[in-house]
């Protein structure tokens, strides 16, 4: 019989864009797969920390602190300046998420024309189960979706369970 894989670590990958109808089915949606997988054991969830999808996973993850005091958010983001040119209000809802962090790994010290592929990477990198918002087969997210499959992780695309 084979050994069922411990599950301990979920990344989330996802769009910036967001069409209305998706925004208004992913917070139901990903928080009845995060209890799936903090009933299999998984407690620490790594996020990108980016607009859209990452925010939204972020915020599920803190709305589930009272009924699960043991979770973890780890925010992994690409540079410092990561909101550079963002909104204010956008901004505040960052500042918050990494308030709220357990931890915050930051995976170059500027920005580079690759920090965040290395931000993706290191998202999967430590995590055996990739929870996605993918809609099109091109950008940051088909490539950390694609990398995720690549390293043997259980991935998952709630898109496709809202079209």
């Amino acid at each position: 019989m084979a050994e069922e894989k411990k599950i301990s670590t979920v990344c989330f990958t996802g769009h910036r864009d967001i069409d209305k109808k998706s925004a208004f089915k992913i917070p139901a949606l990903l928080k009845a797969h995060l209890r799936k997988y903090i009933e299999m054991g998984a407690y620490r969830f790594r996020v990108g920390g980016a607009l859209g999808f990452d925010t939204v996973a972020a915020l599920c993850v803190l709305e589930l602190l009272p009924e699960y005091p043991h979770l973890e958010l780890e925010l992994v983001i690409p540079c410092p300046e990561q909101t550079k040119g963002w909104s204010d209000e956008c901004r505040k809802v960052y500042n918050y998420v990494m308030a709220n962090a357990k931890k915050v790994e930051c995976v170059s010290d500027r920005y580079t024309s690759h920090c965040m592929y290395d931000r993706n990477r290191a998202l999967v990198d430590k995590s055996q189960v990739c929870i996605a918002f993918l809609q099109k087969n091109t950008g940051g997210t088909a490539y950390t979706f694609a990398y995720a499959l690549k390293k043997g992780l259980e991935v998952i695309n709630i898109y496709d369970e809202i079209k």
